[in-house]
């Protein structure tokens, strides 16, 4: 049961209460049928552009295709939608976008693109169980926290075949226990880094080109990451510029999106995969790609942070960059899906988990450091297989399973050596709330031996250390419901149940509760 205590813990701030009340009043509209205030677009679903605020925010520009007629003047010839999105068509750049509305300001037909968001998440948990606390330890006590995301998107569309886009961003608040002592931690819009700041920043500045394979083309519908009306059916796409990894590699329709799905970042991403990023969760670099109706190959070198969690990127290229390569496969049967197979290699000054140890029993220092044992170039390889399949109208599962070689320091994303998650997402449109959704899903995710050890021991990484460790594989049971008013506002309780939390049996369970507000303009 929740205890007085966990509902004290869960109050939310006066001017979230307030944002709320000002925000209810101006776009209550109760989704139901032809409701007024719908356009054509959101009234099955709302369009392309998935973000992730925050530690690790991203959009997957999401591309809604229908064939055309090829360029001898034949008939087109409809594609089936592919999962998770009904408006979708294969062919599509990214076919399982979550479905956040990002609309153009500037009008669909306007050579700019102008859009904003705004995400709101209050966040609390009550007292759990916890003999002992390390300088990295989730707390024990009841505590809450707010974190605020604000985003504008711009894009010009300065030649047929190239894009010109920057992004601008603000994140404030905090997160619980200042995002320590959960490698699935519960709130993806949180920054690591609690002293940065709300200050704005770059976002992504890109270079979008689109290279034609082919005569015959498809109607897009443009985003903040693409603002092509028409797209060849088969083409090589160039981003290069300042972006966030997961703006192209390892998307999912279910297990994705901060703003309008899931918090926990163990879900939205895989907590095995290590992508290149700063704190804030953005890097430097190329994605190049080769996309068709059925296939698309993804390639992506990327700069890796100077230090594990840092701010500053690293332009050693000859010893320290990302890897990446990624094969997604949009297949149609009786029912839609997509299959992703991801690989990637990173290199950077990390640490060796066997040296700190080593370090630590012959008595060289008073506490293993990972820190202490960083060499340039060391390699950091891992791999994750992601699929989605719709089992009904309205009805889609997911699933990812990912490792990476975890007797190297954890050094971007998350700690884990491997993680497996599941889950599922309704639409609401069968009792009558048309762009509502809900979803459930479950993660665990594990850790190497030498990991362990060097947790066990005192060692800290940059997210855990409870100063002792009873190894247990930390798993998350997430849920939640998005109301949405209209296809701008929506709102969402959240609930996160949390086993072994940082990997330690002698911990938890600890229950998490969340009210998530998000606003589009």
């Amino acid at each position: 049961m929740v205890n007085k205590r966990t509902f004290q813990a869960l109050r939310l701030r006066p001017a979230v209460l307030q944002a709320l009340t000002i925000m209810l009043a101006a776009y209550w509209s109760p989704l139901r049928g032809q409701s007024a205030g719908i356009s054509g677009a959101a009234a099955g679903a709302p369009a392309a552009g998935k973000t992730e605020a925050g530690a690790k925010r991203s959009i997957n520009a999401g591309r809604q295709v229908a064939d055309a007629a090829s360029s001898d003047g034949g008939a087109a010839q409809a594609s089936p939608p592919a999962a998770g999105n009904s408006k979708s068509r294969r062919g599509q750049k990214h076919p399982t976008v979550a479905q956040a509305w990002t609309p153009n300001l500037a009008g669909n037909s306007a050579p700019f693109w102008v859009s904003a968001q705004w995400n709101v998440i209050a966040q609390g948990h009550g007292r759990f169980r916890s003999p002992y606390q390390g300088p990295n330890s989730l707390l024990p006590g009841a505590e809450e926290a707010t974190s605020s995301v604000e985003t504008l998107y711009t894009g010009w569309d300065w030649h047929n075949r190239v894009d010109l886009l920057l992004d601008l961003e603000s994140a404030g608040g905090k997160g619980i226990s200042n995002a320590l002592g959960l490698a699935a931690f519960t709130n993806l819009d949180v920054v690591r880094n609690p002293s940065l700041g709300p200050s704005p920043y770059v976002a992504r500045a890109l270079v979008h080109a689109v290279v034609p394979l082919d005569s015959a083309s498809a109607s897009n519908e443009r985003n903040p990451l693409d603002l092509f009306s028409r797209v060849p059916r088969r083409r090589i796409e160039l981003y290069a510029g300042k972006f966030s990894v997961p703006d192209f590699l390892d998307q999912n329709s279910v297990l994705s999106d901060s703003h309008t799905q899931f918090l926990n970042w163990a879900i939205d991403n895989s907590a095995a995969y290590d992508y290149a990023a700063d704190t804030r969760g953005y890097t430097q670099g190329i994605e190049v790609e080769y996309d068709s109706p059925a296939l698309s190959l993804k390639f992506l070198e990327a700069l890796m942070p100077v230090v594990a969690n840092g701010l500053a990127l690293d332009h050693n290229l000859r010893q320290n960059h990302a890897t990446n390569l990624e094969l997604d496969w949009t297949y149609s049967r009786k029912h839609n899906g997509v299959l992703r197979l991801l690989g990637y290699d990173n290199k950077a000054a990390m640490g060796s988990y066997a040296t700190a140890i080593a370090q630590y029993r012959q008595g060289l220092v008073a506490a293993p450091d990972v820190t202490l044992s960083r060499v340039a170039g060391r390699g950091k390889p891992g791999g994750d297989l992601n699929w989605e399949q719709e089992i009904l109208p309205g009805v889609t599962a997911a699933a990812r399973a990912g490792w990476e070689r975890d007797s190297v320091e954890s050094f971007a994303y998350t700690e884990a050596g491997n993680s497996y998650l599941g889950g599922v997402k309704f639409s609401a449109k069968r009792w009558g709330r048309r762009l509502d959704k809900a979803s459930l899903a479950f993660v665990s995710s594990g850790i190497s031996t030498l990991h362990r050890q060097y947790l066990a021991l005192g060692g800290l990484g940059f997210l855990l250390g409870d100063g002792h460790l009873n190894y247990g594989r930390e798993t998350v049971l997430e849920s939640y419901y998005t109301f949405f008013f209209n296809h701008n506002f929506s709102l969402a309780p959240d609930l996160q149940w949390i086993h072994n939390p940082g990997y330690n049996r002698d911990r938890g369970p600890a229950l998490v509760a969340a009210l998530r507000l998000h606003l589009e303009l």
